[in-house]
């Protein structure tokens, strides 16, 4: 028998004391690994400045967060390792911070390796993290994965970005992208070999009928390209039709601000429950509270949040000719596609769907066949086991 295969994996998002929600994806895919058979080690490469959101807030316990990180830490069973590395601020720099982290990086995987001889290195992004690994030079295979923010936003900000992106795609013995829209743009940025890898979710207990008249909900962080202020205006069209219906947020963000002074110059104010960032747990569980998952996001290169909602039995709406989605809804019924930046067309959908209640409740149960079939966590972890040993060869 073969013994299992060791992975040292490095990511910068990813769970800290102060934001469990950060990256949590990238620690369950490890999880799931794991459970598929791999022994895996985690190593974070963590900037321990205060963000400038903290900056400007000039909230003590904010500001002090990134420092009183603990180096190391045991999360669902795994050795996570936090290696800190200074970096100028970003946006601008975010391109070089793969040759910032270099250095630490390197000194932490040749100490991982004195105990935990590992077979390959599993980076969460082309860069920073790949392109740190390209320069730890460790002698082993590496396998990225790719989640959008790096070849949908970093690649396309500046030259210097375009190039890390393109040299931790470069190195990689195979890239693992989360949507096939995704994998394209991987090989258009010079990714030699590639493959899908979904992310996933639990599936809960059968779904109990929500209390209450039918609500929205939405979970995602509040920038702009979640389109959250569709939703607002969506539910102003539906103020005459529906004027019980209520929206369920879950997520805090820049945006959020703006989007509180949008929610007032509608009116609809009253309607909107702000429930700011919650645990991934209580994240999850309210997402499949509501009758319909709303979120109407562009450049969304997956899209964890709406199979975390189907999962529940939750029929979801996102938008037509997003990558994610569209593969989404591919696999099966229960996410419903509507054109972006359009409020009306939101607002028809979710208007069609609350007035058709068995419809509605149908489309929930396709929704949760669409992820038993498609995007579990257990599916997950035996593609990537998978991707790891097509790595080695």
């Amino acid at each position: 028998m073969m013994p299992p295969m060791r992975v040292a994996i490095v990511a910068e998002y990813y769970p800290r004391a102060a934001d469990p929600v950060l990256g949590v994806w990238a620690h369950r895919q490890a999880m799931a690994a794991r459970d598929a058979g791999a022994e895996v080690r985690v190593l974070v490469l963590h900037r321990p400045v205060p963000s400038r959101a903290a900056l400007r807030s000039r909230d003590r316990a904010a500001l002090v967060a990134p420092l009183r990180q603990p180096r190391r830490h045991e999360r669902d069973g795994i050795d996570v390792r936090y290696v800190p590395f200074l970096a100028p601020p970003r946006p601008r720099s975010y391109g070089r911070w793969g040759a910032w982290a270099a250095p630490s990086l390197a000194l932490a995987l040749r100490r991982l390796r004195r105990e935990f001889p590992f077979d390959l290195v599993h980076a969460h992004y082309a860069a920073p993290a790949g392109d740190a690994v390209r320069r730890a030079r460790t002698g082993r295979p590496l396998v990225v994965s790719v989640h959008g923010g790096d070849v949908l936003a970093l690649a396309r900000q500046s030259p210097v970005g375009r190039a890390a992106v393109r040299a931790g795609l470069g190195a990689a013995r195979l890239v693992l992208a989360n949507s096939a829209a995704i994998e394209a743009r991987c090989r258009e940025l010079g990714a030699a070999r590639t493959r899908v890898v979904h992310l996933g979710t639990d599936l809960p207990a059968a779904r109990a009928a929500p209390d209450g008249p039918p609500a929205l909900v939405t979970v995602g962080h509040l920038v702009a390209r979640k389109r959250h202020s569709d939703v607002l205006r969506a539910l102003w069209l539906l103020r005459d039709s529906h004027p019980q219906l209520r929206w369920t947020v879950v997520g805090e963000g820049p945006e959020r601000p703006a989007l509180e002074r949008l929610a007032g110059e509608l009116g609809v104010a009253e309607r909107v429950d702000w429930r700011g960032q919650l645990d991934p747990a209580a994240a999850v569980e309210a997402g499949r509270r509501g009758a319909l998952f709303v979120l109407p996001s562009v450049d969304e290169a997956f899209g964890v949040a709406y199979v975390e909602a189907m999962a529940g039995g939750v029929p979801a709406i996102g938008c037509r000719g997003e990558g994610g989605p569209e593969e989404i809804a591919a696999a099966g019924g229960g996410l419903r596609l509507v054109p972006p930046a359009e409020p009306e067309a939101l607002a028809a959908e979710i208007r069609a769907l609350l007035d058709e209640p068995e419809w509605r409740r149908e489309l929930g149960r396709h929704a949760r066949e669409t992820v038993a079939a498609a995007f579990t966590w257990e599916r997950c972890g035996a593609a990537t086991v998978a991707a790891y040993e097509e790595a080695q060869r």
